[in-house]
């Protein structure tokens, strides 16, 4: 049960999904998917890695003053 959401009402949702979108274009909408996915994983953890290269270049800064 996810979110107060069981079984039966995810079978539901995913008829509707087959019938609104057909089952040819549902391997596209998954890769699509998962390639944005892909990306925003990227994005976060190359932030990430700005701010900790960021915070040690200062500290890098402050040793060279002293």
């Amino acid at each position: 049960m996810i979110g107060g959401i069981g079984m039966p009402e995810l079978l539901v949702i995913l008829v509707i999904i087959l019938i609104i979108f057909g089952a040819g274009k549902l391997p596209e909408i998954g890769s699509g998917l998962g390639r944005g996915i892909k990306n925003f994983r990227k994005a976060t953890s190359g932030a990430e890695e700005l701010e900790k290269s960021s915070e040690q270049a200062k500290i890098e800064e402050t040793k060279e003053e002293v």
